[in-house]
């Protein structure tokens, strides 16, 4: 849509921090207030705002629109987001280690066991991990209780975290960004083990490179995001 606005301000409000656009607050999709948890959010969001152009591009705002989901999508559909980001427990990429070549396989280890273990000794998720790709049965409760970690966050922080999940296939490499054990590029890089290995052998794929470009940002938007709303 074209731009309509001159001013923008960040104000603060009781319940967090509003953006105003010529002194009007600005609303999410489903018309509630866009109030954010921390100045610093605030600030990004407003931020996003001032540097559009003639056009507003939403494409160009990611702050916002993780914002705009933290208060439309949680709100109504909460209990869903954290039993679908909580059922990667059953799946987690982690899990899943080649049974050949031995140079892929201990690559996969040294990366992801040390991640497995902290998840175990942390956060108390004790994961089985096979080889291959026919699926494993976790120990029973498992999924239960990511689902009851995933509880203790707030509604901006599991917008946060279900990015990141369904970004990496790994709930493990979500929760160790946001508990602070890895950076969203190790995360990242974790992920794509098997791909990078693929690519050595076989050389780069355009395609995929690009897909993954755009993935890499959509999931270090995700980390910022978690950063900035933390209180």
């Amino acid at each position: 849509m074209k731009r309509f606005y001159k001013q923008v301000a960040v104000v603060p409000a009781d319940d967090g921090f509003a953006v105003h656009l010529d002194g009007r607050p600005i609303r999410t999709p489903a018309k509630a207030p866009l109030l954010l948890p921390t100045p610093q959010l605030a600030e990004r969001v407003a931020a996003e705002w001032d540097g559009q152009g003639e056009k507003v591009r939403p494409q160009d705002m990611p702050m916002t629109g993780l914002a705009n989901a933290a208060i439309d999508l949680m709100a109504s559909r909460r209990a869903d987001v954290v039993g679908d980001v909580a059922a990667y427990a059953g799946t987690d990429l982690l899990c899943y280690r080649a049974d050949s070549p031995v140079e892929l396989r201990a690559r996969q280890d040294e990366g992801w066991q040390p991640v497995l273990d902290w998840a175990a000794d942390r956060l108390g998720l004790r994961f089985v991990v096979t080889e291959g790709i026919v699926p494993v049965a976790q120990e029973p409760g498992l999924v239960e209780a990511a689902r009851l970690h995933l509880d203790t966050y707030d509604d901006f922080a599991m917008v946060g975290v279900n990015r990141l999940t369904h970004g990496t296939g790994s709930i493990v490499l979500a929760l160790a960004v946001v508990e602070g054990l890895l950076t969203a590029e190790e995360a990242i890089a974790l992920s794509l083990v098997d791909e990078l290995w693929q690519e050595a052998l076989w050389g780069v794929d355009e395609e995929a490179a690009e897909r993954r470009a755009m993935l890499r940002q959509d999931l270090l938007d995700a980390a910022e995001f978690l950063r900035l709303a933390r209180r």
